[in-house]
């Protein structure tokens, strides 16, 4: 049976969630970080030790600004209501992504929410905000520059996820079937999962189907 160590998220169908109820993208979005926190209470039920949901990449600034600016504001608001349920449910987060890029507002909030979580042990929380995995590999290859051996090793040691095991799951909610730039190193030897449902409406019941899966695959990882 296969251990699990990491589930990735692709939260995709959350502005479609909301327009088909004729209420709007942004409220998809509102719906949408509901099921983030429901999944990170099963995850800790379920003893899943690292979790990274794909929040906005180098490529959503070509959204409307309105759209960004909710975004933004709705993840502020998150942590200023949530952060002592966070903390006291023993969640690390992490932020992986060019953070010096957000706005200052949201910037401060997440660097204290990150200091504020440090030393929780019950379950890492990644949340790539600003996130792209081109951009991630390009800067890693930058720090190594001066190195006369890059190996596999190296780079996986000064990427955002080092000292984190790589996801074993990815799970893309939505309907579409591609990686979008997230995690292309990282998700190698991943089991990749393409669920038709639209982030708001994924539950506890779609994670555990996924993990049952998973387990009774069998990985190679190049071997027979």
């Amino acid at each position: 049976m296969n251990k699990l160590n990491h589930v990735a998220f692709i939260m995709d169908g959350n502005g479609r969630w909301g327009k088909k109820r004729n209420k709007g993208r942004n409220f998809g979005h509102l719906n949408g970080v509901k099921t983030v926190r429901k999944i990170v209470k099963s995850s800790i039920k379920l003893k899943i030790p690292v979790l990274t949901f794909y929040v906005f990449s180098t490529e959503n600034w070509k959204r409307p600004q309105s759209e960004i600016n909710f975004l933004f504001k709705l993840i502020t608001i998150y942590f200023k209501k949530e952060l002592n349920n966070v903390v006291s449910n023993g969640i690390k987060i992490n932020i992986i992504g060019q953070i010096n890029k957000l706005p200052s507002k949201l910037r401060y909030k997440l660097k204290d929410v990150v200091k504020l979580t440090k030393k929780n042990k019950k379950i890492i929380v990644n949340l790539a905000i600003n996130y792209g995995s081109k951009i991630e590999i390009v800067n890693t290859l930058k720090k190594l520059r001066n190195k006369k051996k890059i190996t596999v090793n190296s780079l996986n040691k000064n990427l955002y996820t080092n000292n984190l095991p790589d996801p074993d799951v990815l799970i893309r909610t939505g309907g579409h079937k591609r990686l979008s730039n997230f995690m292309l190193w990282q998700l190698a030897y991943a089991e990749i999962y393409f669920l038709d449902k639209l982030w708001p409406d994924f539950n506890e019941q779609d994670l555990k189907k996924v993990i049952n899966n998973f387990k009774k695959v069998k990985r190679n990882f190049g071997s027979i």
